[in-house]
């Protein structure tokens, strides 16, 4: 019986294998171009422009560094490529990973150790360091919440957890065309990468 394609071709030209990606496959183009493009919240914010993947990573980001400031190089790297997987599985909201299983955190745990391996990180990135950017994670979702999808403070701290109210009202989250979102997220990259 024939094996039912797994791979997706890149605008950069690689071929993508979803079921065993290797690093080779894996450009910075390609996962900021899909990030830029894929909507968080399911697209259901205000504004004129879809709150997308990258414009969130970025964010994290911005969060993780702010919240340690004497983190290396390369875990700034690993906040800003915390959701990178999703340039090719998209983004779903936390109740539908559930509903989908653990089909959907072998696929993401798969891509995420192929991209850490084709940017110099370890394919899985220590522990405390994963709970560091998974804590910028929940303030970036809490600052959603409120600002771009309709939820009550409350609300947000319900889900999410209450946040250092200095750091929340020192943010705004930001709605920008897709294409100004991907050079931002390539020019971050490089300048990280440099620096490692």
């Amino acid at each position: 019986m024939k094996q039912p394609r797994a791979w997706q071709r890149m605008l950069s030209g690689r071929r993508l294998d979803l079921l065993d990606p290797t690093p080779v496959d894996i450009e910075i183009a390609d996962i900021a171009h899909g990030l830029a493009f894929v909507a968080r919240w399911n697209g259901q914010t205000r504004g004129d422009f879809a709150y997308s993947v990258a414009e969130h990573s970025l964010l994290v980001t911005e969060i993780f560094s702010r919240q340690n400031p004497n983190a290396p190089v390369k875990w700034q790297l690993a906040a800003l490529l915390h959701d990178a997987p999703e340039y090719v599985i998209g983004d779903m909201i936390s109740p539908v990973k559930a509903a989908v299983g653990p089909g959907y955190s072998a696929l993401d745990d798969r891509l995420t150790a192929a991209i850490h391996l084709r940017f110099g990180l370890p394919a899985q990135i220590p522990a405390t360091v994963k709970r560091q950017i998974k804590k910028a994670d929940k303030l970036s979702a809490w600052l959603e919440a409120v600002q771009i999808a309709g939820f009550t403070r409350p609300e947000a701290d319900r889900f999410f957890g209450k946040q250092d109210t200095a750091l929340v009202d020192s943010l705004t989250i930001r709605l920008r065309p897709p294409a100004q979102v991907r050079d931002e997220f390539t020019a971050l990259h490089q300048r990280l990468m440099n620096a490692l």
